[in-house]
């Protein structure tokens, strides 16, 4: 698989973190992240509420200095002794493991700011941690998700795309989250061609990709046998990847999902289009659990974010694994300064 290289930008500016969900393991990984910067991290700060953040270090006796900044050109001066923090105070104090819709809010709007730290040219990248739907449902968010909520901030209307990438991998889900039979009855020609498209340019802009290439996964056992174990691959997929090529867009398939990802066959191309959820997403995490990295395509900013959710039931405790968190900020650092190649 093609990668980057890490190149220079127009100028240094540091990336923005969210804080999540108070309740989860959010700010323990984020301590945590700060404890590697000895390990050539691009500097960062993060939206929170500082006192939040003192708490939970001394909670779970991580030797993190937390200190407030008003602006994020201050991170630099900051970031060698202390972790960078621009106050966003809680509305309710948080407890680990117990989310409040009280907070709802507050984390609603750090996420806003940091976009439009990022839009102004201020930061540049966001980086955010995960955050509880349910418990933002109940406090009045009115999306989807992070995904619909950066477009809506970003002002795009066209779909972003969800993206999973580690060093061995990058698959991308046609459907996302929704149940395998929607999955089936949602998929369309159009919309392998559209998420395909999306990938392929950003590739190329975030990734240094010169001529990128897509492996097309089948839906069904064996990518349909002929036709005998179902025809989507015929009526829905081949299409998709005709057209795709009529793009110039290098595109192979439909290929079969029980062979596609084994090393060999994953030297063969930058990324995978999945057509559902789980088929993207388990040899990823079973290629690299610990380190893949969540990143949103068709954005006009650069968004990543560590690959798993808030662990509300290890919250508070320090045993979150920060490996993620570290990997989404070094991706996002090297797809900055990746674009700035093309400004």
């Amino acid at each position: 698989m093609t990668t980057f290289g890490r190149v220079s930008p127009d100028r240094d500016r540091p990336q923005v973190l969210t804080m999540g969900e108070p309740a989860g393991v959010g700010g323990e990984i984020t301590l945590k992240a700060w404890l590697k910067r000895g390990d050539g991290l691009p500097p960062f700060f993060v939206i929170d509420d500082p006192k939040r953040l003192r708490d939970l270090a001394a909670r779970v006796a991580f030797p993190v200095p937390i200190r407030e900044i008003a602006t994020p050109d201050q991170t630099a001066s900051v970031f060698p002794s202390a972790l960078p923090v621009l106050p966003e105070p809680l509305a309710v104090p948080s407890s680990p493991g117990r989310p409040d819709p009280s907070n709802a809010n507050v984390v609603e709007r750090a996420i806003e700011r940091a976009v439009g730290l990022v839009q102004a040219g201020e930061a540049a990248a966001v980086v955010t941690n995960p955050i509880h739907k349910q418990t933002m449902y109940k406090g009045g968010f009115r999306f989807a998700g992070h995904t619909e909520y950066l477009a809506a901030l970003a002002g795009i209307t066209t779909a972003p795309v969800m993206m999973l990438a580690c060093a061995e991998l990058r698959v991308v889900p046609v459907t996302v989250h929704v149940s395998l039979v929607e999955s089936i009855r949602n998929l369309t020609t159009t919309s392998i061609v559209e998420k395909a498209v999306i990938t392929a340019a950003a590739l190329k802009r975030d990734f240094g990709v010169v001529a990128p290439r897509l492996a097309i996964a089948g839906l069904n056992p064996h990518a349909g046998e002929g036709g005998d174990m179902g025809n989507e691959e015929t009526t829905v997929i081949r299409p998709a990847i005709d057209a795709l090529k009529a793009r110039g867009i290098d595109a192979v398939g439909p290929l079969s999902p029980d062979t596609m990802f084994s090393a060999r066959a994953r030297g063969r191309y930058d990324a995978a289009i999945c057509m559902y959820h789980d088929q993207a997403l388990i040899p990823i995490k079973t290629i690299d659990f610990d380190g893949a990295v969540n990143l949103t395509l068709g954005l006009p900013f650069v968004r990543t974010s560590p690959d798993h959710g808030t662990a509300l039931d290890i919250a508070g405790t320090g045993r979150a694994n920060e490996a993620s968190l570290v990997a989404a900020i070094r991706m996002a650092d090297a797809m900055a300064r990746q674009r700035a190649l093309h400004r």
